[in-house]
Protein backbone atom coordinates (compact mmCIF):
# COMPACT_ATOMS: atom_id res chain seq x y z
CA UNK A 1 0.00 0.00 0.00
CA UNK A 2 1.24 3.23 -0.71
CA UNK A 3 2.85 6.11 1.80
CA UNK A 4 0.80 9.44 1.05
CA UNK A 5 2.51 11.41 3.68
CA UNK A 6 6.06 11.26 2.92
CA UNK A 7 7.60 13.70 0.70
CA UNK A 8 6.56 14.63 -3.82
CA UNK A 9 8.07 13.23 -6.17
CA UNK A 10 8.03 15.44 -8.47
CA UNK A 11 8.88 15.49 -12.26
CA UNK A 12 9.83 19.23 -13.54
CA UNK A 13 9.68 20.37 -17.28
CA UNK A 14 11.30 23.71 -18.75
CA UNK A 15 12.82 24.01 -21.66
CA UNK A 16 14.86 27.21 -20.69
CA UNK A 17 18.03 26.48 -18.66
CA UNK A 18 17.02 29.62 -16.17
CA UNK A 19 13.75 28.75 -16.03
CA UNK A 20 14.11 25.16 -14.81
CA UNK A 21 16.55 26.17 -12.23
CA UNK A 22 14.30 28.58 -10.68
CA UNK A 23 11.72 25.90 -10.49
CA UNK A 24 14.57 23.18 -9.44
CA UNK A 25 15.83 25.91 -6.27
CA UNK A 26 12.10 26.53 -5.45
CA UNK A 27 11.34 22.62 -5.10
CA UNK A 28 14.54 21.82 -3.18
CA UNK A 29 13.45 24.73 -0.73
CA UNK A 30 9.94 23.15 0.13
CA UNK A 31 10.61 20.73 2.64
CA UNK A 32 6.89 18.36 1.51
CA UNK A 33 9.60 17.63 -1.60
CA UNK A 34 11.63 14.71 -1.77
CA UNK A 35 12.94 13.36 -5.52
CA UNK A 36 12.80 16.69 -8.02
CA UNK A 37 13.96 15.10 -11.82
CA UNK A 38 14.53 17.78 -14.46
CA UNK A 39 13.38 17.41 -17.91
CA UNK A 40 14.05 19.91 -20.88
CA UNK A 41 11.65 18.89 -23.69
CA UNK A 42 8.59 16.66 -23.86
CA UNK A 43 9.95 13.23 -25.31
CA UNK A 44 12.44 13.17 -22.38
CA UNK A 45 9.48 13.83 -19.79
CA UNK A 46 7.55 11.33 -21.45
CA UNK A 47 10.27 8.40 -21.37
CA UNK A 48 10.59 9.24 -17.67
CA UNK A 49 6.15 9.08 -17.80
CA UNK A 50 5.92 6.19 -19.73
CA UNK A 51 8.62 4.13 -17.55
CA UNK A 52 6.99 5.03 -14.19
CA UNK A 53 3.80 4.06 -15.79
CA UNK A 54 5.11 0.56 -16.09
CA UNK A 55 6.49 0.61 -12.75
CA UNK A 56 3.28 1.56 -11.16
CA UNK A 57 2.62 4.53 -8.60
CA UNK A 58 4.48 3.08 -5.68
CA UNK A 59 7.26 2.47 -8.25
CA UNK A 60 10.83 3.77 -7.96
CA UNK A 61 10.22 6.13 -11.10
CA UNK A 62 6.64 7.41 -9.88
CA UNK A 63 5.70 10.75 -9.84
CA UNK A 64 3.34 12.50 -7.50
CA UNK A 65 2.78 15.98 -9.70
CA UNK A 66 4.59 17.38 -12.98
CA UNK A 67 5.39 20.64 -12.84
CA UNK A 68 5.18 21.48 -16.78
CA UNK A 69 6.14 24.58 -18.76
CA UNK A 70 3.43 25.24 -22.04
CA UNK A 71 5.78 26.89 -24.57
CA UNK A 72 8.29 23.40 -24.69
CA UNK A 73 9.79 21.74 -27.73
CA UNK A 74 8.06 18.75 -29.80
CA UNK A 75 4.24 18.55 -27.90
CA UNK A 76 3.73 21.82 -25.98
CA UNK A 77 2.40 21.69 -22.10
CA UNK A 78 -1.41 21.34 -22.88
CA UNK A 79 -0.81 18.41 -25.18
CA UNK A 80 1.38 16.32 -22.55
CA UNK A 81 -1.09 16.90 -20.43
CA UNK A 82 -4.02 15.63 -22.62
CA UNK A 83 -1.62 12.64 -23.15
CA UNK A 84 -0.89 12.16 -19.02
CA UNK A 85 -5.02 11.70 -18.91
CA UNK A 86 -4.63 8.97 -20.63
CA UNK A 87 -2.72 7.02 -17.95
CA UNK A 88 -4.32 4.67 -15.74
CA UNK A 89 -2.83 6.62 -12.69
CA UNK A 90 -1.40 9.79 -13.62
CA UNK A 91 0.12 12.20 -11.66
CA UNK A 92 -0.80 15.85 -10.48
CA UNK A 93 -0.32 18.77 -12.96
CA UNK A 94 0.48 22.20 -12.11
CA UNK A 95 1.03 24.55 -14.73
CA UNK A 96 4.36 26.89 -15.03
CA UNK A 97 4.19 29.38 -17.72
CA UNK A 98 4.49 32.72 -18.59
CA UNK A 99 1.65 33.00 -20.74
CA UNK A 100 -1.55 34.04 -19.15
CA UNK A 101 -4.27 33.02 -22.19
CA UNK A 102 -4.50 29.50 -21.20
CA UNK A 103 -5.47 29.13 -17.64
CA UNK A 104 -8.96 28.02 -18.87
CA UNK A 105 -7.63 25.11 -21.22
CA UNK A 106 -5.59 24.25 -18.19
CA UNK A 107 -8.02 23.60 -15.62
CA UNK A 108 -10.25 21.73 -18.40
CA UNK A 109 -7.63 19.28 -18.10
CA UNK A 110 -7.75 19.14 -14.25
CA UNK A 111 -4.82 21.05 -13.61
CA UNK A 112 -4.43 21.10 -10.05
CA UNK A 113 -2.47 24.88 -10.39
CA UNK A 114 -1.79 27.76 -12.69
CA UNK A 115 1.64 29.79 -12.17
CA UNK A 116 2.51 32.62 -14.01
CA UNK A 117 6.52 33.30 -14.38
CA UNK A 118 8.05 35.05 -12.86
CA UNK A 119 7.36 32.86 -9.58
CA UNK A 120 6.55 34.12 -6.15
CA UNK A 121 8.10 32.45 -3.49
CA UNK A 122 4.21 32.35 -1.29
CA UNK A 123 2.04 31.62 -4.42
CA UNK A 124 4.83 28.30 -5.50
CA UNK A 125 4.27 27.45 -1.84
CA UNK A 126 0.67 27.65 -2.02
CA UNK A 127 0.65 25.57 -5.61
CA UNK A 128 2.63 22.61 -3.42
CA UNK A 129 0.38 22.86 -0.67
CA UNK A 130 -2.72 21.92 -2.64
CA UNK A 131 -0.27 19.14 -4.19
CA UNK A 132 0.51 18.20 -0.79
CA UNK A 133 -3.31 17.59 0.30
CA UNK A 134 -4.14 16.22 -2.75
CA UNK A 135 -1.97 13.38 -2.91
CA UNK A 136 -2.22 12.74 1.33
CA UNK A 137 -6.03 12.46 0.26
CA UNK A 138 -5.80 10.01 -2.07
CA UNK A 139 -6.24 11.93 -4.84
CA UNK A 140 -3.21 11.62 -6.95
CA UNK A 141 -1.37 9.02 -8.09
CA UNK A 142 -0.46 7.16 -4.93
CA UNK A 143 -3.45 5.12 -3.11
CA UNK A 144 -4.39 6.15 0.39
CA UNK A 145 -3.09 4.93 3.33
CA UNK A 146 -6.29 3.88 4.90
CA UNK A 147 -9.45 2.98 2.41
CA UNK A 148 -11.40 6.03 1.91
CA UNK A 149 -14.52 6.85 -0.80
CA UNK A 150 -13.07 8.54 -3.61
CA UNK A 151 -15.39 11.23 -4.75
CA UNK A 152 -17.84 11.05 -7.41
CA UNK A 153 -16.57 11.91 -10.89
CA UNK A 154 -18.76 14.71 -11.28
CA UNK A 155 -18.48 16.83 -7.84
CA UNK A 156 -18.29 19.73 -7.76
CA UNK A 157 -15.00 21.40 -6.50
CA UNK A 158 -14.54 23.70 -3.72
CA UNK A 159 -12.94 26.08 -5.40
CA UNK A 160 -13.63 27.63 -8.45
CA UNK A 161 -10.67 28.90 -10.66
CA UNK A 162 -10.70 32.86 -12.20
CA UNK A 163 -9.12 35.06 -13.60
CA UNK A 164 -8.23 38.48 -12.41
CA UNK A 165 -5.32 40.67 -13.76
CA UNK A 166 -3.53 37.62 -15.53
CA UNK A 167 -3.47 36.06 -11.89
CA UNK A 168 -5.32 32.71 -11.78
CA UNK A 169 -7.42 32.82 -8.14
CA UNK A 170 -9.50 30.66 -6.48
CA UNK A 171 -12.97 31.77 -5.20
CA UNK A 172 -14.77 29.31 -2.41
CA UNK A 173 -17.88 28.11 -3.84
CA UNK A 174 -18.91 28.94 -0.45
CA UNK A 175 -18.94 32.49 -1.55
CA UNK A 176 -20.65 32.70 -4.48
CA UNK A 177 -24.45 34.49 -3.78
CA UNK A 178 -25.21 34.16 -7.73
CA UNK A 179 -24.46 33.09 -11.09
CA UNK A 180 -25.88 35.23 -14.25
CA UNK A 181 -25.41 33.63 -17.48
CA UNK A 182 -23.63 35.72 -20.56
CA UNK A 183 -23.63 34.14 -23.22
CA UNK A 184 -21.11 30.69 -23.19
CA UNK A 185 -19.74 32.59 -19.77
CA UNK A 186 -20.84 32.86 -16.58
CA UNK A 187 -20.42 35.20 -14.00
CA UNK A 188 -19.96 34.68 -10.77
CA UNK A 189 -21.31 36.97 -7.63
CA UNK A 190 -19.70 37.31 -4.26
CA UNK A 191 -20.21 39.54 -1.23
CA UNK A 192 -16.59 41.58 -3.05
CA UNK A 193 -17.95 41.60 -6.58
CA UNK A 194 -17.93 39.27 -9.82
CA UNK A 195 -16.25 37.20 -11.83
CA UNK A 196 -16.39 36.37 -15.82
CA UNK A 197 -15.39 32.26 -15.93
CA UNK A 198 -15.72 30.42 -19.71
CA UNK A 199 -18.19 28.22 -18.36
CA UNK A 200 -22.04 27.80 -19.45
CA UNK A 201 -24.78 28.62 -16.94
CA UNK A 202 -26.13 24.78 -17.60
CA UNK A 203 -23.05 22.90 -16.59
CA UNK A 204 -23.28 24.87 -13.63
CA UNK A 205 -26.38 23.94 -12.77
CA UNK A 206 -25.48 20.36 -13.14
CA UNK A 207 -22.69 20.66 -10.98
CA UNK A 208 -23.77 22.73 -8.54
CA UNK A 209 -27.31 21.47 -7.68
CA UNK A 210 -25.79 18.80 -5.22
CA UNK A 211 -24.43 22.06 -3.21
CA UNK A 212 -27.45 24.10 -3.14
CA UNK A 213 -27.97 26.19 -6.34
CA UNK A 214 -30.71 26.45 -8.07
CA UNK A 215 -31.88 28.06 -10.94
CA UNK A 216 -34.60 30.70 -10.64
CA UNK A 217 -34.48 32.03 -14.57
CA UNK A 218 -33.24 30.65 -17.32
CA UNK A 219 -30.05 33.00 -17.05
CA UNK A 220 -29.92 32.92 -13.31
CA UNK A 221 -28.81 30.48 -10.63
CA UNK A 222 -29.14 31.56 -6.95
CA UNK A 223 -27.22 30.06 -3.59
CA UNK A 224 -30.32 28.87 -1.95
CA UNK A 225 -28.71 29.35 1.67
CA UNK A 226 -28.15 33.22 0.50
CA UNK A 227 -31.83 33.93 0.04
CA UNK A 228 -32.92 36.48 3.00
CA UNK A 229 -36.11 36.89 1.22
CA UNK A 230 -39.21 35.95 -1.24
CA UNK A 231 -41.16 38.70 -2.64
CA UNK A 232 -44.96 38.61 -3.85
CA UNK A 233 -45.88 41.42 -6.08
CA UNK A 234 -48.62 41.45 -8.67
CA UNK A 235 -48.13 37.73 -9.13
CA UNK A 236 -45.13 38.24 -10.03
CA UNK A 237 -42.10 36.36 -7.41
CA UNK A 238 -38.33 37.51 -6.50
CA UNK A 239 -36.00 36.85 -3.86
CA UNK A 240 -33.69 39.41 -2.46
CA UNK A 241 -30.16 38.37 -2.15
CA UNK A 242 -28.14 41.15 0.14
CA UNK A 243 -28.71 44.64 -1.58
CA UNK A 244 -30.07 42.63 -5.37
CA UNK A 245 -33.59 41.54 -5.90
CA UNK A 246 -33.49 39.17 -8.45
CA UNK A 247 -36.78 38.01 -10.44
CA UNK A 248 -38.05 34.49 -10.12
CA UNK A 249 -39.17 33.25 -13.44
CA UNK A 250 -43.15 31.36 -13.90
CA UNK A 251 -41.19 28.34 -15.15
CA UNK A 252 -39.10 28.11 -12.15
CA UNK A 253 -41.12 29.87 -9.23
CA UNK A 254 -42.97 26.57 -8.08
CA UNK A 255 -39.45 24.86 -7.52
CA UNK A 256 -38.27 27.69 -6.01
CA UNK A 257 -41.21 27.97 -3.08
CA UNK A 258 -40.46 24.51 -2.45
CA UNK A 259 -36.82 24.21 -1.75
CA UNK A 260 -37.46 27.25 0.33
CA UNK A 261 -40.00 25.88 2.58
CA UNK A 262 -38.22 22.45 2.59
CA UNK A 263 -35.40 24.64 4.25
CA UNK A 264 -37.37 26.52 6.72
CA UNK A 265 -39.13 23.14 7.72
CA UNK A 266 -36.12 21.69 8.21
CA UNK A 267 -34.91 24.80 10.81
CA UNK A 268 -38.18 24.81 12.63
CA UNK A 269 -37.38 20.75 13.60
Amino acid sequence: MGVTDGPLRVLAVDDERPALDELLYLLGEDPRVGTVVPAAEATEALRRLSRALEEGPDGGEGFDVVFLDINIPGLNGLELARLLGGFAAPPLVVFVTAHEDFAVRAFELKAVDYLLKPLRKERFAEAVRRVAELVAAGQGPRPAALPAAAPPASAPSDQVPVELGGVTRFVPLADITHVEAQGDYARLYTGRGSHLVRIPLSTLEEQWRSRGFVRIHRSRLVALGRIEELRVDGGNLSVRIGDRVLAVSRRNAREVRDLLAGRAAGRAR
